[in-house]
């Protein structure tokens, strides 16, 4: 959205430069976040740790019907990194004089490849390479040939399958905030003094429930890599 007014654009126009600096302040906020919450930690939390401690436990509840508490807690600093970071570049286009990160397909894109990588690599370092990638078809007990033949069919659909999934978890965070920018600016052009209130609310409630979207699918995708053993 080059035509929408940023504090960074002041500097340079150029939009890479813009998506740069703001996903660097996201992250900046992030570790500025969490160097509060435990820059002075207390038996009764307090303040920033007392939050921070309470949308921990919410992450592993979350996890724990997808993956199970132990898995849940093992996976915990990648998954609540990513909703923290997410939450964050989510939330940071409602603020006027600044622009969504996840508002670009770039950013979102860079997300899901590393969320990707870091499911796929999970299910082989506990699985070994074989297991793993034989476990994307199930065919039960049946006539080897016949076996052998829907093998063929079917192992490269689950291989589309699951690099569909970059697309999916791209396209849904960059679709939804996105459209969030378009409609706040168009909502700001209209109105700007009587009805921002209203649309600030939802746009928030909005980036929280992407954030949370994306986190769950990040348990889910785990939980089918480092559970086959259990059939799930």
């Amino acid at each position: 959205m080059n035509e929408i007014f940023t504090f960074f654009g002041v500097i340079s126009h150029n939009h890479a430069y813009i998506l740069i600096t703001h996903t660097l302040l996201a992250a900046g906020l992030a570790v500025l976040i969490a160097k509060l919450a435990t820059s002075s930690l207390q038996i009764v939390p307090k303040g920033a740790q007392n939050v921070m401690e309470a949308f921990l436990e919410g992450v592993i509840a979350m996890g724990k019907d997808v993956i199970g508490e132990e898995k849940a807690r093992h996976y915990l600093p990648i998954v609540a990194t990513i909703g923290i970071f997410v939450f964050i570049a989510n939330v940071m286009g409602i603020i006027p004089g600044f622009e969504s990160p996840t508002g670009n397909i770039n950013f979102t894109l860079a997300l899901a490849l590393i969320v990707f990588v870091y499911y796929n690599y999970e299910g082989i370092k506990n699985h070994g390479v074989i297991k793993y990638f034989s476990s994307f078809v199930h065919l039960g007990d049946m006539n080897p040939v016949v076996k052998f033949i829907m093998t063929l069919f079917m192992f490269p659909i689950e291989v589309v399958s699951h690099i569909s999934r970059i697309i999916s978890l791209s396209f849904r965070l960059f679709g939804n905030i996105k459209g969030d920018d378009l409609f706040l600016a168009v909502i700001l052009m209209l109105v700007p003094f009587i009805a921002p209130l209203a649309p600030f609310a939802l746009l928030t409630f909005s980036a929280l429930l992407q954030a949370f979207i994306f986190m769950i699918l990040t348990y889910v995708y785990l939980a089918g890599a480092v559970q086959i053993d259990e059939g799930h």
